[in-house]
């Protein structure tokens, strides 16, 4: 008998989660196993509901399997919704027998207490951000979003209480690093969906039927890489495994390849009902392998059972996402070498190019649906042309990762106040032409003038970048070492100041007459937390500007090693040293924040969690937090000089 029959689908996979919400929009994200006829009702406060039927014109259905469907919404509202208070809303699914059912019925872990929908609040600013980057479900830690879920849970019913935004600044999926039980749950939703399978070049494997096969296919990835000398090099810089001794060990023997395994991959990281569709059986595994997998197993399960809690604190705050390396594959266009060597080969070409398009459909449009719409137009269209034999078009899906390679809009804006701009540090980057082994700058000089441009005459700014603007000097000077040693890849050597050229205009953005008096920069991707507040010397007045790090939400830093660099670069770069002006930031005063829960001098804080600021009507940082999964509170203080 058909599984389909015997045990059916739910109507919806995940979501809703709140994307962008404004008093006249309303966008939201949702997967379903079918097409859905949905009626958005809401619920403003002390207002009567509203009920919008979601038409097409409302509602864009992209088909991602015979049994899966994503859905877009992005509502206009003809009369405005109330700032500062919370406003419910539902999402009613037509049923066969003519009534509708609603998220109480459908996803009661979306609930707190004893609501009957869940609710968002439109801030009239930008008072309070809940952000962080880098949730690795096989981490061996809490997850972040389930301790700012516990957080809100305490304060969801005060409008003030609320956060204004969740900001995921990077690293939310990682593709290239994937546990063995995560990667054979992939396999199974991808059979349990009928997500659609694809052709591969360059592989030695003719499809993703083959791939998924195959003997390699779990912790021997790499080995699915053509066998001539000429891919050496590829294996090397994509697919091996690198090794990273000053830092950690990244794993890519389990690198997602398929379209289908990173839509598959965003289902079950986001939301517990995929998780109830699949058996979690074990694959055909050698004795190293199988110890392996049993450990890795026990840290998913507990990532799973936290994920009623965090697809409930994503469909209750609205949330904006901007990529870094995993979300697509480690050292992204990291140099133009890599760049060079990865998209000459159809293979790995192919592999990046399937998870920027998964972003495409479950983070980038959410963000800013109307930059968006040409490619995903184009998205739509090589979905729907998939054939009876539920294959993928080769030709459109390599014309399509074409024009998203090629894509410039992935950054986005919030007018706030204060005005929040979002910066896209991997796709954009000022290549290294000369010496093409050395690091890219993260944003070239077209892209930085840009960035100016929107930062003028504007009295505050809210920068999102996913890399820290202003780093941990000792780190930032490893990784020079690293670069100058032909080495970059090894140590992640991707900062602002490891480009003279895009260091030098960034730093001259800040010291411009027409510059915002407060700069606030939210970043993550290093896996530890720290805040500092730079100056420009000399200069009494404005910028102000603080570098506020949060990261991971599930990931860490080694213990010990963070605790020697930490203590070295307070010896090596203290306020009086004479190193601190061989560095391209040698005009900025640098003066770190003390979480107040740190051993003593300690600036850097190592845990997982997700970070909590709120600020005061200039746009000034009043609180900087981490809330960390342990149920503990950190609390960042200026240094006392």
């Amino acid at each position: 008998m058909d599984d389909s029959v015997s045990n059916p689908l739910p109507d919806v996979l995940a979501g809703p989660i709140l994307r962008r919400v404004e008093t006249r929009r309303l966008v939201l994200w949702l997967a379903a196993t079918r097409p859905l006829t949905l009626r958005l009702v809401l619920h403003p406060d002390h207002l009567e509901p509203r009920s919008i039927a979601l038409d097409k014109t409302l509602c864009r259905c992209v088909p991602i399997g015979r049994h899966a469907y994503v859905h877009l919404i992005d509502v206009a509202l003809d009369t405005p919704l109330p700032q500062d208070v919370v406003t419910g809303y539902d999402l009613r699914i037509a049923q066969s027998d003519g009534g509708d059912i609603g998220i109480a019925e459908w996803a009661p872990h979306l609930l707190y207490g004893d609501e009957s929908h869940p609710g968002f609040v439109i801030k009239s600013r930008l008072d309070g951000i809940l952000h962080g980057s880098c949730r690795k479900p096989h981490y061996g830690s809490g997850d972040g979003l389930a301790r700012g879920d516990a957080w809100l849970s305490e304060r969801h019913d005060d409008a003030q209480e609320r956060p204004a935004l969740l900001l995921l600044t990077g690293d939310q999926i990682y593709a290239d690093d994937v546990a063995g039980p995560m990667l054979t749950a992939i396999h199974e939703l991808i059979e349990r969906l009928g997500l659609w399978g694809e052709r591969l070049e360059g592989a030695v494997v003719d499809d993703s039927e083959a791939l998924y096969a195959a003997e390699d296919t779990y912790y021997h990835r790499e080995r699915l890489l053509p066998q001539f000398e000429s891919a050496e090099a590829l294996r090397e810089r994509f697919f091996g495994g690198v090794r990273k001794p000053v830092f950690t060990t990244d794993s890519a023997a389990n690198h997602l390849i398929t379209l289908s395994e990173v839509l598959a991959m965003y289902l079950l990281v986001w939301s517990p009902v995929p998780w109830g569709l699949i058996q979690r059986g074990e694959p055909s595994l050698n004795d190293e392998h199988r110890e392996r997998f049993a450990a890795e197993r026990e840290v998913i399960d507990a990532f799973a059972a936290e994920l009623p809690a965090a697809a409930r604190l994503l469909a209750q705050v609205p949330t904006l996402m901007i990529f870094d390396d995993h979300d697509v594959t480690d050292d992204w266009n990291l140099t133009a070498a890599w760049e060079e060597t990865v998209y000459g080969h159809p293979f790995s070409r192919r592999i990046v190019g399937n998870a920027l398009i998964a972003y495409l459909l479950c983070q980038g449009w959410g963000n800013a649906p109307e930059r968006l719409k040409a490619p995903l137009d184009q998205l739509q269209q090589f979905l729907e042309a998939c054939g009876a034999e539920g294959y993928l078009p080769n030709k459109q899906q390599d014309d399509l990762i074409t024009e998203l390679m090629r894509f410039e809009g992935w950054g986005f804006c919030l007018t706030g106040p204060p005005k929040l701009v979002a910066l896209d540090i991997r796709t954009r980057r000022w290549r290294s032409e000369r010496k093409r082994h050395r690091p890219s700058g993260l944003m070239d000089w077209e892209a930085l003038t840009e960035l100016q441009q929107e930062l003028l005459d504007e009295p505050s700014i809210i920068i999102v970048s996913p890399s820290p603007m202003f780093g941990v000097k000792l780190i930032e000077g490893v990784q020079r070492l690293f670069t100058w040693a032909g080495k970059p890849l090894l140590v992640d050597a991707e900062n602002w100041m490891a480009h003279r050229g895009a260091a030098q205009v960034m730093l001259n953005v800040f010291r411009h007459t027409r510059t915002p008096r407060n700069y606030v920069i939210l970043s993550g991707d290093v896996h530890y937390s720290f805040v500092y507040d730079v100056r420009i010397r000399h200069r009494d007045e404005k910028p102000h500007i603080w570098q506020i790090t949060s990261s991971g939400i599930k990931n860490g830093f080694p213990d010990t090693l963070l605790d020697w660099f930490d203590r070295i670069n307070r010896w090596l770069y203290a306020p009086w040293s004479p190193l601190n002006w061989f560095t391209k930031r040698r005009r900025m005063q640098v003066r770190p924040f003390i979480p107040d829960r740190a051993k003593a001098g300690e600036r850097l804080w190592n845990g997982s969690g997700i970070g909590h600021v709120r600020l005061d009507e200039q746009g000034r940082p009043s609180e900087i937090n981490e809330l960390g999964v342990n149920g503990v509170t950190v609390c960042f203080h200026p240094k006392r000089d």
